[in-house]
């Protein structure tokens, strides 16, 4: 199916980042932020950037992006997200039958991540998310906005605030992404950041990347 215009990206740094003890957004991974580097490596792959934050997020390189709250303060998750993505969409892009959304804590996901999501998208209701070896990423996803109004009830009504339920009601397409060779072994693209020592491995494998 052909998405009716180039698809916008949305960078979720909602999270409360419990275990890192700071805002992920903020923290440093070879020098720039996990803000900074989610923005470089999605903005290649839509037409128009924002960042959905539950607290003052500064975009500290390449200027400012449009910043903007979950709709409903209660911290429904990651869903909360995704539902204040949808609604940034269908404002600001309202072409646009689909958003992408990343996390800021996986800072080695694929470049061609939204391409491949988008050929997966057969319906214009049809949800596509990332699997790899390591598992499903339920945010790594293109999400229509034509369910923003879904996504709203279901949430209200008491939805299950897991991100796989509401795949799951949906039929969601998964769509699978090998793991990256390096010299050092196979990395998972979706590794993610949620720990200082998940932090120290990422500069590891950062290193080996870049090499």
């Amino acid at each position: 199916m052909a998405l009716k215009e180039a698809i916008p990206g949305v960078i979720l740094a909602g999270g409360l980042s419990s275990r890192m003890g700071q805002d992920k957004a903020r923290i440093r991974l070879g020098g720039a932020s996990l803000l900074d580097r989610a923005a470089r490596r999605l903005r290649p792959q839509v037409c128009a950037l924002a960042v959905n934050a539950n607290g003052p997020v500064l975009f500290e390189a390449g200027g400012e992006l449009p910043v903007f709250a979950d709709l409903d303060a209660s911290r429904l998750g990651p869903l909360g997200g995704v539902l204040a993505a949808l609604d940034y969409a269908r404002r600001a892009h309202p072409r646009a039958s689909h958003v992408a959304t990343v996390p800021t804590d996986s800072p080695f996901f694929p470049a061609d991540l939204v391409a491949r999501l988008s050929r997966a998208v057969d319906t214009p209701e049809r949800i596509a998310a990332a699997r790899s070896p390591g598992g499903l990423h339920p945010v790594f996803a293109l999400w229509p906005v034509a369910l923003a109004g879904d996504l709203a009830d279901w949430l209200a009504g008491g939805g299950a605030l897991r991100v796989r339920s509401y795949l799951e009601r949906h039929q969601a397409r998964e769509v699978a992404f090998p793991m990256v060779e390096t010299p050092r072994g196979a990395l998972d693209p979706f590794f993610n950041i949620n720990t200082p020592d998940d932090l120290d491995a990422a500069e590891n494998w950062l290193w080996v990347l870049e090499r």
